[in-house]
């Protein structure tokens, strides 16, 4: 495992966190701060219809002021290992997306873990895309030019809802942007894995966030497609991808595998792979130059496609 990539070398300060049920429910109650909404651009919360027999769910809309209708739209999943987050968390990109690509952006609060374990999430974001596309023109958005994405259990659920898009056949995104996706529940399974420069997300974590959103024990046999995306035999008929992981993330193995089985089902997906970087490490060191070139890979390749 290569060491920190130089930007990044105070990531040897980062203390290991062990998520335990007492700590996930004190995390979830804390109010994550929104950022200050900058100039030229509008923030709102609204309500979408959740999924049948379930409360409403909310969607953080971004939009730049004198943006011309219809324009392209990216549905957006926040991390948090199923177990916590919320959209304000995803502030500064999400601005960043809408501001740089022209664009809605529309950020789901999806239940949570372990209260909500699959398909609870996934229920929920797909309830958001489906208002977000059936009330294209109200929010002036193209529905034919919608890309979905999400970062780290936001990625891996954004896989998922562009499967169960493709299977339900009611919504087409075009594109998926999948920010160190967490794909593969039998990542569990791995045995001798080096955490040296591990960051952010390790072993014990990833165990924990599965089991509390499978609501059984990660890695056995039968555990849906649609909640871990990596055990899908079909990847074919689904939207082009981009991936990007660091070397030093626990999912770099599971993601560039989906990436390399995603081309080989004939779905193009561009993969980009960051030396010395471990997980969040752009949402961690943000003002960084090799976070901002991450970002500015994610930025690049929605603007080809959008």
């Amino acid at each position: 495992m290569p060491q920190f990539h130089p930007d990044l070398t105070r990531a040897r300060f980062i203390p290991r966190v062990k998520l335990r049920p007492w700590l996930v429910r004190f995390m979830q109650r804390v109010q994550v701060p929104a950022a200050r909404t900058p100039d030229g651009m509008t923030i709102e919360n609204m309500s979408a219809p959740g999924p049948a027999g379930q409360p409403p769910v909310r969607v953080r809309v971004y939009r730049p002021a004198g943006l011309p209708r219809p324009a392209p739209a990216l549905y957006w999943i926040h991390g948090g290992g199923f177990v916590q987050g919320r959209p304000e968390q995803d502030d500064r990109s999400c601005i960043a997306f809408a501001r740089e690509l022209g664009a809605v952006v529309a950020s789901v609060d999806y239940r949570l873990a372990p209260q909500h374990p699959f398909p609870a999430p996934l229920d929920d974001a797909y309830a958001g895309l489906q208002w977000l596309a059936a009330n294209a023109a109200e929010l002036g958005v193209d529905p034919g030019a919608i890309a979905i994405g999400g970062a780290s259990a936001g990625g891996g659920l954004a896989a998922g809802l562009a499967l169960l898009a493709r299977d339900r056949g009611v919504v087409s995104p075009v594109f998926q942007l999948l920010v160190y996706p967490m794909l593969d529940d039998r990542t569990v399974l791995r045995t001798g894995v080096d955490t040296t420069y591990l960051r952010a997300w390790t072993p014990q974590n990833n165990r924990f966030g599965w089991s509390a959103y499978l609501g059984r024990e990660p890695g056995g046999p039968g555990v849906s497609d649609y909640a871990a995306p990596a055990r899908c035999e079909d990847l074919s008929g689904l939207p082009p991808a981009w991936i990007g992981v660091g070397t030093n993330d626990l999912f770099h193995d599971e993601d560039l595998d989906y990436a390399r089985r995603l081309q080989a089902a004939g779905v193009a997906c561009d993969l980009t792979v960051v030396d010395g970087a471990f997980h969040g490490f752009d949402a961690i060191f943000s003002k960084t130059g090799v976070a901002q070139a991450f970002l500015d890979a994610q930025i690049a390749a929605l603007r080809a496609k959008l």
